[in-house]
């Protein structure tokens, strides 16, 4: 499975600012696009993915949400995308993963030890890319420093907004560059 990890990185770049903008609408589409370019999921099943993602994201926003509900959409989603990626990764564990990855995020915004939050992504990465804890663990590094960088902007102690979500997208450029270049065959 090959992605173009600067396309991805914008899309979901612009799918982060929909979030918290709650504009749901916008998400979906975003989100679509990351479907179709990362995962190679085709229209319109890409729409029903996105859907979920969407829905799952919406119902997070409550700190006093279903979690049984969330786990249930990721579940969806993911095995969604191992059916158009190519790729082996265990829709129930990538579900579980993104579903603590949204908690450790969470509960660790604003806190200086961020080990927590880097090793679940290391462990999203590997199960879903299928490479190794240490092929991972640039682009985790990498999504979480984008993901602190959104914790400064909704946190409203970014001085320049607009800077910061241009290095968002550049931390995830990184990330996903990090990953293609690990699942690189040779």
């Amino acid at each position: 499975m090959a992605f173009d990890p600067d396309r991805v990185a914008h899309f979901e770049t612009e799918g982060w600012r929909a979030y918290y903008d709650h504009n749901w609408l916008r998400m979906l589409w975003l989100i679509l696009r990351v479907n179709q370019e990362q995962f190679n999921i085709p229209f319109p099943v890409s729409l029903l993915a996105s859907y979920y993602i969407v829905r799952a994201s919406a119902g997070w926003v409550p700190v006093d949400h279903d979690p049984a509900v969330i786990l249930a959409l990721h579940e969806k989603y993911y095995a969604i995308a191992r059916r158009y990626s190519g790729l082996a990764f265990d829709p129930i564990e990538a579900a579980r993963l993104e579903e603590q990855y949204w908690e450790v995020h969470r509960r660790l915004s604003g806190q200086p030890d961020k080990t927590e939050f880097i090793q679940t992504m290391t462990d999203l990465h590997s199960t879903i890319f299928g490479i190794t804890p240490e092929q991972a663990s640039e682009s985790a590094e990498r999504r979480v420093l984008a993901n602190n960088t959104v914790d400064r902007i909704t946190s409203r102690t970014s001085t320049d907004p607009a800077a910061d979500w241009r290095q968002i997208e550049a931390y995830l450029q990184d990330c996903y560059r990090s990953i293609a270049r690990a699942m690189r065959p040779g």
